[in-house]
């Protein structure tokens, strides 16, 4: 007898969170990250995922039931391209605008607050992020560096005076049409989000997640100063880049726990870009990284939320560190750490996903994905506390849809726990 759509939920939430809490499930879950490989096996280019959402649900539900996943792929990674227009955003070069058609989108990295910019920021940092930042990554936003000092709009004087005066250039003018245009294709946008919940929630795929942290250093080095300036900062402006991390840690905390509460989905992806082995020394992971990248997977395991931090790189020189987080609450993605070693050290802790190679998924046999997935599973997979993913961020774009259905395939061949 075939089950319904609410109990195969129900089933896969389960599943999901008893590896999680590293009990041995009915089987090992199969719960992919994807970029744009959904668009490229439905038969959509890359640039149709941003720009075509009805065609980004039908490629995200097609891949989803196809392929059997346990949970749904977080589709916000297919970010809107209108908007991104609209807003003439400069931080991002986009499919079939800026790059190939089926090329993906790429971010523009870039010092956009200046080291001696420190002050400012810490000082007023919703006055730097608008007056100075927003202008420096938005075309349209860029009559923001006219304003007045946002804390100087206390002043019923200035904003009598400046307020008018600003509205009234052809800079504010325009930005308005194109922020209200930028409005009416991100509500299309999450429309089309919604669907996909809904239409899979209806048979019986439960949504991975909505809400995305950072790092603090990552979130800094990402946006505000570089890599570059960032690893330069660790030797020239410790002090002011520690600082810096301890001001945005509960503001990129508050802002995670708000989304996730509003969605219902109590998991959070958390790319990690820069705490890995050959980023900086462990001296240095233990001064800038690592403290304040804890304080934030610990406030959002205390706001009742699942943290699904990606270990990007490598993490085997660091995994004692990651014994200090609380015991099945977190989900350890890993990408080039030695993922059977992670098994030895932090299997007692933490949950651990992946680590499929993404050259296996785009080059190899069905076979060998198979064997490889067997020995994940077998090593990894024994005693419970382990998902099944591939290492990249999940299933490559250019991933082999024959072995992509061999992971699926070896999941339910040899995933199986006794019961």
């Amino acid at each position: 007898m075939s089950k319904s759509p609410e109990e195969l939920y129900k089933e896969r939430e389960k599943r999901f969170n008893d590896a999680v809490e590293l009990k041995e499930p009915d089987r090992v879950p199969l719960a992919p990250l994807t970029g744009f490989f959904p668009m490229a096996y439905a038969g959509y280019s890359f640039r149709d995922g941003m720009y075509d959402y009805e065609k980004m649900v039908d490629a995200w539900e097609k891949a989803t039931v196809d392929f059997q996943w346990d949970m749904i792929p977080p589709s916000f990674v297919m970010f809107p391209g209108p908007v991104f227009e609209a807003l003439g955003v400069t931080q991002m070069k986009i499919p079939g605008r800026d790059l190939p058609a089926n090329r993906s989108y790429q971010f523009v990295e870039g010092e956009y607050m200046k080291a001696d910019e420190y002050d400012e920021l810490l000082t007023d940092p919703s006055d730097f992020i608008i007056r100075k930042f927003f202008p420096r990554i938005s075309k349209t936003l860029s009559f923001c560096a006219g304003l007045p000092p946002i804390r100087s709009l206390a002043s019923c004087y200035t904003l009598v005076m400046s307020g008018p005066m600003v509205a009234a250039t052809p800079d504010f003018l325009n930005a308005l049409e194109s922020l209200k245009t930028a409005g009416q294709e991100l509500m299309k946008w999450l429309a089309a989000q919604n669907r996909i919940t809904t239409e899979l929630g209806a048979q019986g795929f439960p949504l991975l997640c909505q809400a995305m942290a950072q790092a603090p250093f990552d979130w800094i080095s990402d946006f505000l100063r570089g890599m570059r300036g960032t690893m330069l900062d660790m030797y020239r402006h410790p002090e002011e880049l520690l600082k810096a991390m301890e001001l945005f840690t509960p503001i990129l905390v508050e802002g995670t726990t708000q989304l996730a509460r509003l969605t219902g989905i109590p998991r959070v992806f958390v790319p990690l870009h820069r705490g890995a082995a050959g980023f900086m020394s462990n001296e240095q992971f233990e001064e800038f990284y690592w403290p304040s990248l804890k304080e934030v997977l610990l406030q959002l395991v205390n706001a009742g939320l699942t943290p699904m931090p990606f270990f990007e790189g490598d993490y085997t020189p660091r995994l004692e560190y990651l014994r200090e987080l609380p015991k099945g609450k977190v989900v350890a993605h890993l990408d080039r750490t030695d993922i059977f070693k992670a098994k030895e050290v932090i299997g007692d802790v933490l949950c651990i996903k992946g680590n499929v190679p993404p050259w296996l998924l785009c080059t190899g046999t069905p076979q060998q994905v198979e064997e490889y997935c067997r020995k994940l599973i077998e090593v990894v997979g024994e005693g419970g506390g382990y998902i099944m993913d591939g290492a990249v961020a999940g299933i490559p774009d250019e991933a082999k849809p024959e072995n992509v259905k061999a992971m699926t395939e070896a999941v339910l061949k040899y995933g199986m726990y006794k019961r």
